[in-house]
């Protein structure tokens, strides 16, 4: 039987009285777009909810399960290395049952899990369960991402992810705030049950308000041609910048707000559970920066972007080391300010270069973007529990001096290529 079409197919010409009007792709201003950004950003803010609920819990699962920082972080990584595994494969199938019912799918089954969550009766469990709740949560962001390469305008293809970004920066800040002050009155598993029923009301507004995909071409599912596609992607100079761009950004962001608990819960600070989950207010920050990386490359371009994003990072953590608590608030504005920005700007980069195989491209920014992320959790973990944060904000200082590597030699890519088509010109 033949793959059914699930979106209608992209037509060129003037329609004529016999046939429908061809699709228009959305853009700002036309109908379907605000469900569409609101459907998405419901999808991000779920996500990173989910993805990220132990995080802000950690001191507490620590002291309720009497383990270290160390082994408590894997309740995080479990759940970031597994989305990192599964998002390839699931992003293959979406390329065969369609980006919105992959993205249906897999917020169903996070959602359920994340209501199971809170019941773990010990970390082996605990971990287990945050491991097929990553892997369910990893045919969203890919899927999303190639949903909106083919439903949104070009132009307006950065504003649109920017969006769903901010959607993520958004879950990550209300879930962690949701989690600190339920677990301040109901205990650590009272903040992940209060995480999932906030989950499960996203998952309700995504499902109801997602405009159906209207250019979506299934594919069939051939292992040779996926492998063909991502060995293509892998020999894409710029796209293999581009994914560790994002997989050192996600390290920096991994190992500070992994860590961060544990040393605001420390002396001389001795924080409560609900003040430390207010701390993650900063991610407004995140939202407001990741919206506005349109801007940003239209003024800058990528690189200059790229290269604000980062000088901010490292400025909020140079900041942070100051034993003051005023200083490593702002600190963590400027870091969050920067890695969403660049988180932005490379993941939009990733979308425009990918001229086709879009999930797949997507995913394996994907995957090393959460591989980042638990790499940073757990080094950063390991690091604050041997040597204090000095030794966390080093681990990230690294992974900020990788990124300046990557763009400057993208940069240094970018004029010798210049130089030898003028040259080849010349001739």
């Amino acid at each position: 039987m033949p793959p059914v079409h699930t979106g209608a197919p992209v037509t060129t010409g003037a329609s004529t009285p016999s046939s429908p009007a061809a699709p228009e792709a959305h853009a700002p201003g036309r109908p379907g777009y605000r469900r569409m950004s609101l459907a998405l950003f419901a999808a991000g803010l779920a996500t990173f909810a989910l993805l990220y609920s132990t995080q802000a819990l950690l001191p507490a699962i620590s002291d309720g399960f009497g383990v270290t920082a160390g082994q408590a972080s894997w309740t995080v990584s479990a759940a970031t290395g597994a989305l990192a595994l599964f998002v390839l494969p699931l992003s293959a199938l979406s390329e065969r049952f369609g980006r919105t019912r992959m993205m249906t799918v897999s917020m169903l089954v996070a959602v359920g899990v994340g209501l199971l969550v809170p019941f773990a009766p010990n970390l082996e469990w605990l971990v287990v369960l945050r491991a097929v709740q990553g892997a369910a949560i990893a045919g969203i962001p890919a899927s999303a991402m190639a949903y909106l390469a083919e439903e949104v305008k070009p132009k307006a293809l950065v504003g649109a992810i920017g969006l769903f970004v901010a959607g993520n920066s958004i879950g990550g800040m209300s879930g962690r705030l949701v989690t600190g002050w339920a677990a301040q009155a109901w205990g650590w598993r009272g903040g992940l049950l209060a995480v999932g029923v906030m989950a499960l009301a996203c998952a309700v507004a995504f499902l109801v308000l997602l405009p159906r995909a209207r250019f979506f071409r299934p594919a069939s599912l051939n292992p040779r041609a996926v492998g063909r596609t991502v060995a293509g992607h892998l020999r894409d100079p710029l796209l293999l910048r581009l994914y560790g761009i994002g997989a050192l950004f996600m390290t920096v962001f991994g190992a500070v707000y992994t860590v961060i608990g544990y040393r605001l819960v420390d002396e001389p600070f001795s924080l409560g559970q609900g003040v430390i989950g207010s701390v993650f207010l900063i991610y407004l920050v995140g939202t407001v920066s990741s919206a506005a990386a349109g801007q940003l490359v239209a003024r800058a371009g990528r690189r200059g972007a790229l290269y604000l994003a980062v000088t901010t990072t490292a400025l909020g953590l140079l900041l942070s080391l100051a034993d003051s608590l005023a200083a490593i608030l702002a600190g963590l504005v400027l870091i969050t300010a920067g890695f969403f920005a660049g988180h932005a700007v490379a993941s939009a980069a990733v979308s425009r270069t990918a001229a086709s195989g879009r999930a797949q491209a997507s995913a394996l920014y994907q995957s090393a973007y959460y591989l980042g992320s638990s790499a940073g959790g757990t080094l950063g973990a390991l690091a604050y529990h041997s040597a204090g944060w000095a030794a966390t904000v080093g681990i990230a200082l690294l992974a900020v001096l990788g990124v300046v590597s990557i763009t400057l030699y993208g940069s240094h890519a970018a004029r010798a290529e210049r130089r030898h088509g003028s040259l080849a010109a010349a001739r």
